[in-house]
C-alpha cells in the first residue's frame, strides 16, 4: 500500500503547520521529509494553492547557500536562459531524467557495496565518502562518458527536430528579410499542359 501523503500547511506568517503530527515545522524538518522520501504536499492555508516547489527550491536555495553549492553561476545562467525558450519542456525533462538515472547508478553501487561488504559495511556517510575517494576516477568516467552520450543524443534529437521542422514547413512561400514573395505559379492540368 502506497504511503498517504503528508499535508504540510503554510500560514500567513509564514509558518508551516504539518497535520500529521499537529505540530508547526520547519524547512529542517520538511528537508528532513524529503530526505526520508516521505511524500507530502504543502499547501497554503487560506487558498488551498499548492505550495510544494516553492518550498523545495527554498530548502535548495538555502543548501547552496551554506557553503558546498552544487550548481555554479553559469549552470544557473544557463538554465535561466531556457526559461521561455521553445526548449523549456524538453530541457525539464532531460534534467529529470538525468537525475534519475543517476539516482539509478547511486542504487547500483549502494546494492553492489551491500553484496561485497555485507549490511554494516558502506552505511554511513563517512564510509560513502571514502569509497567515493578509492573509486572517485572510475565513477567520473562512468558519469562523464554517460553525460557524453547523454548529449550527443540530444544534439541529435534537435538535428531531427529542425530537419523535420524545415521538410514540414517547406511548401509555404516565406518572404525572404527583405525581399518579396514569390509569385505563384500558374496551376497547370493534366499531362502538363496549360489549361
Amino acid at each position: 500500500m502506497a504511503e498517504e501523503l503528508r499535508l504540510i500547511k503554510k500560514y500567513p506568517n509564514r509558518r508551516l503547520y504539518d497535520t500529521a503530527t499537529s505540530s508547526y515545522i520547519t524547512l529542517t524538518d520538511v528537508k528532513a521529509l524529503v530526505l526520508e522520501q516521505v511524500p507530502f504536499k504543502v499547501v497554503d492555508a487560506k487558498t488551498n494553492e499548492d505550495l510544494t516547489r516553492s518550498i523545495l527550491l527554498q530548502i535548495i536555495l538555502e543548501e547552496e547557500s551554506a557553503g558546498a553549492p552544487m550548481f555554479s553561476s553559469d549552470m544557473l545562467s544557463q538554465i535561466i536562459r531556457f526559461y521561455g525558450n521553445a526548449m523549456q519542456g524538453m530541457m525539464g525533462n532531460y534534467l529529470e531524467k538525468n537525475i534519475q538515472t543517476f539516482m539509478e547508478i547511486q542504487r547500483k553501487l549502494q546494492e553492489q557495496s551491500l553484496a561485497k561488504f555485507g549490511e554494516g559495511g558502506l552505511s554511513g556517510n563517512d564510509a560513502w565518502s571514502q569509497f567515493i575517494k578509492m573509486q572517485g576516477p572510475a565513477i567520473q568516467g562512468l558519469m562523464g562518458s554517460y553525460l557524453e552520450q547523454s548529449a550527443s543524443t540530444f544534439v541529435e534529437m534537435q538535428q531531427q527536430l529542425q530537419k523535420q521542422a524545415r521538410t514540414m514547413f517547406s511548401g509555404f512561400p516565406f518572404t525572404p528579410f527583405g525581399g518579396t514573395a514569390p509569385e505563384p505559379t500558374e496551376p497547370t492540368g493534366t499531362g502538363g499542359k496549360k489549361s
